[in-house]
């Protein structure tokens, strides 16, 4: 059973539709790279997803629930968004109890994936409103990993990351890929496309215009590389076999 699956969604925010006629199966143990210009509704379709907004059109089931007013289908989500906004007051090892008491789950705040990794474990006496930008995406990124998500929305995860700390990310979703979950990761960085994508779901204007394998894309185009093959199906949109329900 796909983790997650859009059955014609659409979202319209008075006479504009940010999100139309989506469709798309998103299976266990793959990653999605989901990509597009902005505006082109990558927000809207997470954010429908996640529960944040309502879809105006349409169904969303994950992990067999189907997503509307009962949350309980979000234990098996995790989310890494990319500006995170925490409680300033609140120390990094606060909230990281407090996460673990909602979720029901007594791990220890010190345990759990990337939190050594990323040096959290060093910075629970840390106050959230006196990090940096990268120490906040690295708190965000131990939170999204932390309960063991069947389905992990990661958007634009590596932003204000360095290097060493990118790379151990990207890592950390190879890694849970193996363990069945479904990834699903906004980007802007093709190298990382590249890198991580089983398929690529490019959205503009608000509709999805392909979700193909990144080889299905190259030997569409005669292309060697993405950064060329995407631009290259837009120009000719006979290429591109949108996979849907």
């Amino acid at each position: 059973m796909a983790r997650a699956i859009f059955e014609n969604v659409g979202k319209k925010y008075g006479k504009l539709w940010a999100l139309r006629g989506f469709n798309a199966r998103f299976e266990p143990g793959e990653t999605v790279s989901v990509i597009g210009p902005n505006g082109s509704g990558k927000t809207t379709m997470i954010k429908c997803l996640l529960g944040l907004v309502h879809a105006t059109t349409g169904t969303i089931h994950v992990n067999g629930e189907r997503v509307g007013p009962d949350p309980k289908y979000r234990h098996h989500v995790g989310h890494m968004p990319q500006i995170s906004r925490f409680p300033n007051e609140l120390k990094i090892g606060q909230l990281i109890d407090l996460m673990d008491d909602i979720r029901g789950k007594e791990k220890g705040r010190a345990t759990g994936p990337l939190v050594h990794d990323l040096g959290v474990h060093a910075m629970m006496d840390k106050r959230l409103g006196t990090l940096s930008g990268g120490q906040r995406q690295k708190v965000s990124a131990v939170l999204a990993f932390r309960y063991a998500p069947k389905v992990l929305v990661l958007d634009e995860p590596t932003a204000g990351l360095d290097p060493l700390s990118s790379e151990i990310l990207l890592a950390a979703v190879r890694d849970i890929k193996r363990t069945g979950c479904t990834v699903l990761i906004t980007s802007h960085i093709m190298e990382e496309v590249e890198a991580l994508a089983d398929r690529v779901a490019y959205l503009q204007e608000g509709a999805l215009q392909f979700l193909l394998p990144p080889e299905d894309l190259l030997a569409a185009t005669g292309e060697s590389r993405l950064s060329k093959a995407i631009p290259a199906m837009l120009v000719n949109p006979a290429n591109a076999h949108v996979e849907s329900l």
